[in-house]
């Protein structure tokens, strides 16, 4: 099996826009309310990973004030995690479970240099056998740290309430319905969620995701 398109810059993502856009309507009617999309590629590895784990369950400032101690702190390297005390890194604002996550995620050694050849199956199976990364963070990670142009993520909040309100539904689609509706925006269901959180910010004036 392949890996698929990359995304690797913004006319990548602009290609893709004007797919969804061609294929949908209301994709067509959301892009022109937000406008070009963010290319919102990452560096891959153990720090984009940590970040993403950070992320999980918090607001977009909140998470983004947590990361910021940890950098503050050096806590963002695997070695510097495993060597540092339970209190050093709730001090930076991690809660207990994250920490544990965080060591869990730091003692599995992941080839990431490997993951960026595998398919999206595989970098999503790899992942998710760590403790404390589920499958939301494995797709995250596999759709801006390695450029990933068809992989979504249907359990994301931000996505499903955009979906809600641009497709006029009676209520936020359920995750495994969700990933059935985004199966039509293949092959470029990671732009399509660009273009949802796009939405989202402008309809609910919130950031969707970090």
């Amino acid at each position: 099996m392949t890996v698929g398109r990359i995304i690797e810059s913004d006319a990548c993502v602009a290609e893709g826009a004007a797919w969804l856009a061609a294929q949908e309507p209301r994709f067509a009617e959301a892009l022109a309310v937000t406008g070009s999309l963010p290319l919102r590629r990452k560096k891959d590895g153990f720090e984009p990973l940590l970040s993403a784990i950070v992320s999980q369950q918090v607001s977009v400032a909140a998470a983004e004030a947590i990361w910021q101690q940890m950098r503050a702190a050096r806590l963002t390297g695997p070695r510097k995690i495993m060597w540092a005390s339970d209190d050093a890194l709730r001090a930076c604002g991690l809660s207990r479970q994250k920490v544990r996550y965080a060591r869990a995620l730091a003692e599995a050694r992941i080839d990431f240099k490997e993951l960026r050849g595998a398919p999206n199956a595989e970098v999503i199976e790899t992942l998710t056998q760590v403790s404390g990364i589920g499958v939301w963070t494995a797709e995250i990670y596999a759709m801006f740290s390695l450029g990933r142009a068809d992989v979504f993520a249907p359990g994301d909040l931000a996505l499903q309430e955009s979906a809600r309100v641009l497709f006029a539904l009676d209520e936020r689609p359920k995750e495994r319905a969700f990933r059935e509706m985004a199966e039509g925006w293949a092959p470029w269901r990671a732009v399509a969620a660009r273009l949802l959180w796009a939405y989202y910010h402008h309809a609910k004036d919130r950031e969707g995701i970090r």
